[in-house]
C-alpha cells in the first residue's frame, strides 16, 4: 500500500509584499483529485484577481476558508492527501529523485517552499555588561517608558532592553501583527499589548482584535465600529447598504489619496479638431492590413502619446523621493485606465513605444478584455510610466485626472463630438475632442507640459505630422 501524508497549502505572498487576499472562488471541492499546477482557486489581492495553481498532486481533504473570506498571508487555506516525499517529486510519475528528497513543487515567485513552517529563526542578540537601569532611559527617545515601570522585585534576568517590546513586536522581536491589523486596532483604540495572538508565533489577527473588542473591554462605540469592520455586509433598514472597502477598490483609494496629496497636480486642456484623425481611422478599418484588428480613437491617441514622448521625454519619468532623484525612463509602459466591476485598475502595455500601430491595437484589445474579465495579473498593474484614461466612452468632454502613483503625467481623452468649428475661414460641422493633461509639477514645468499636449493635438489634427515628429 502506498504511503500518504497530509500537506497544507498556506496562502502565499502574491507579489509586492501584500499581507492578505480574499478568497473569490474555489475551483475544486473536498474529495477532488488534482494535478500539479491545476488551478484550484481564485483570490483577489489589493490589485487584481489571481488564479492559484496547486502546489501538489493529490486529493483535496479540506478547504479551510470560504469564498468571500479575507485571509492573511501564511494562513492555511487547503489541505491535500499526497504520496510520501519519494512519490511526490515533480517529474516522471513514480520516479524518486534521491538528490532532492525534500523538495516539493512550489509556486515560482510566490514565496517560500510550501512545507516550510514557522518564521525564520533570528540569531539571539547578546548584550555586553548590563548598564545601570537609568542609563538606557537617558539615551532613548522621550516616548520610551521609564525602566522603573518594570517590577523592581523580579529576579528574572533582563535579556532584552525594555524598549525592544512594542505593540508591533513580541519579546522575541518578531512582528506581532500585520499592517492592516495594526490599522484596525488603531481605529478601534485597541492596545495590542493587551491582545493575545492566536496566529503563528503569536501573531495577532483580525479575529483576535475583534474577539478582544467583543469581550467588552472597549466602549460601545468602538464595539460597533469593530462589528462594521468584520461584517461582510450590513444594511441599515432598507435605506442603506454597507459594503466593506477591500481588494482593488481599497488599494485604488489609498493610491489616489497618496498621489493627490504627494504630487502637486497641474491640469491643462486642449480642444482639437480631430476630423482628419477620425477620417484616417475609418480608412484604416477598411484596409486589408488591419482586417480583424480592433481600431478605436484610443488607438490613435495612444500612438500620438508615444510619438509625442520622443520629443518630450521629461514626461516619461518619476520622482524618487528617497534618493532625491528624477528617474527618466528610456522605455514606455503605457497605462490604460480600465473600469471594472471590482473598481478602477490601470494595467499597462510593456514597451509600448516599440509597437507598430497594428501591434498596439492588439495589445489594447487584450488589455481591456483582460481587465474587464478581472484576469489582469499583478505584473500587468505595476511598472507603468505614463497613463491614458478614456473618459469619452462615458460621454464626458474633459476632466482633471489624478496621476497614477509614481508617474509624471496622465492624459484624459474626451468624447468626439460634432461641433460647429472654424475651418478654412468658415464655420463647419467638425469632429472635436478635448484633451486634459495632468502632470506632476515637481517633474514637469508648464512649458514641458504644454509642448507635450500641443504635440499630441497636432498629431490628431493632422496625422501626417507623425512623419515630421519621428
Amino acid at each position: 500500500m502506498t504511503a500518504t501524508m497530509i500537506k497544507e497549502f498556506r496562502l502565499p505572498d502574491l507579489g509586492e509584499g501584500l499581507t492578505e487576499s480574499e478568497i473569490v472562488s474555489w475551483k475544486v471541492g473536498v474529495g477532488d483529485t488534482v494535478s500539479l499546477n491545476q488551478i484550484i482557486a481564485e483570490v483577489e489581492t489589493a490589485k487584481a484577481v489571481v488564479e492559484l495553481p496547486s502546489p501538489f498532486a493529490g486529493v483535496i481533504t479540506a478547504l479551510h476558508e470560504q469564498p468571500g473570506t479575507v485571509v492573511e498571508v501564511g494562513k492555511p487555506i487547503v489541505s491535500f492527501e499526497v504520496k510520501d516525499d519519494a512519490g511526490n517529486q515533480p517529474g516522471a510519475a513514480g520516479a524518486a529523485e534521491a538528490p532532492l528528497p525534500k523538495r516539493e513543487p512550489n509556486l515560482v515567485g510566490y514565496g517560500a517552499v510550501v512545507e516550510s513552517t514557522g518564521r525564520p529563526v533570528r540569531r539571539q542578540r547578546t548584550l555586553v555588561e548590563p548598564a545601570p537601569p537609568v542609563e538606557p532611559v537617558e539615551t532613548k527617545a522621550p516616548a520610551v517608558e521609564p525602566v522603573e515601570t518594570r517590577p523592581a522585585e523580579t529576579n528574572a534576568p533582563v535579556v532584552e532592553p525594555v524598549e525592544t517590546t512594542s505593540p508591533e513586536t513580541n519579546p522575541a522581536g518578531r512582528p506581532r501583527s500585520t499592517p492592516p491589523v495594526r490599522k484596525l486596532a488603531k481605529d478601534l483604540g485597541v492596545d495590542l499589548e493587551r491582545v493575545a495572538g492566536t496566529g503563528p508565533s503569536g501573531l495577532i489577527t483580525r479575529e483576535d482584535v475583534s474577539h478582544f473588542v467583543g469581550g467588552g473591554d472597549l466602549p460601545a462605540a468602538a464595539q460597533v465600529l469593530a462589528a462594521q469592520e468584520t461584517a461582510p455586509q450590513q444594511a441599515q433598514g432598507d435605506r442603506e447598504v454597507r459594503t466593506p472597502i477591500k481588494g482593488v477598490r481599497k488599494y485604488t483609494a489609498a493610491a489616489m489619496v497618496s498621489s493627490a496629496f504627494t504630487a502637486p497636480h497641474v491640469t491643462e486642456f486642449l480642444t482639437v479638431d480631430v476630423t482628419p484623425a477620425m477620417e484616417l481611422l475609418a480608412r484604416l478599418k477598411e484596409s486589408k492590413a488591419f482586417a480583424g484588428h480592433k481600431l478605436t480613437p484610443l488607438t490613435l491617441v495612444a500612438k500620438a502619446v508615444l510619438i509625442a514622448l520622443r520629443r518630450n521625454p521629461g514626461l516619461n519619468a518619476r520622482w524618487d523621493e528617497a534618493n532625491q532623484e528624477i528617474v527618466q525612463f528610456n522605455y514606455v509602459n503605457l497605462g490604460i485606465a480600465a473600469a471594472t466591476p471590482r473598481g478602477l485598475t490601470v494595467p499597462n502595455i510593456k514597451d509600448a513605444d516599440r509597437l507598430t500601430l497594428i501591434d498596439l491595437s492588439t495589445a489594447l484589445a487584450e488589455l481591456t478584455d483582460s481587465a474587464r474579465a478581472g484576469k489582469t495579473g499583478p505584473k500587468d498593474l505595476s511598472g507603468g510610466t505614463i497613463s491614458i484614461t478614456n473618459i469619452g466612452v462615458f460621454g464626458i468632454d474633459a476632466g482633471t485626472p489624478i496621476l497614477n502613483p509614481g508617474e509624471a503625467a496622465i492624459l484624459a481623452m474626451g468624447a468626439v463630438r460634432k461641433t460647429p468649428w472654424e475651418y478654412q475661414g468658415e464655420v463647419a460641422l467638425r469632429q472635436v475632442m478635448t484633451l486634459s493633461l495632468s502632470f506632476d509639477h515637481r517633474l514637469v514645468d508648464g512649458e514641458q507640459g504644454s509642448r507635450f499636449l500641443a504635440g499630441i493635438g497636432a498629431l490628431l489634427a493632422d496625422p501626417a505630422m507623425a512623419f515630421a515628429m519621428t
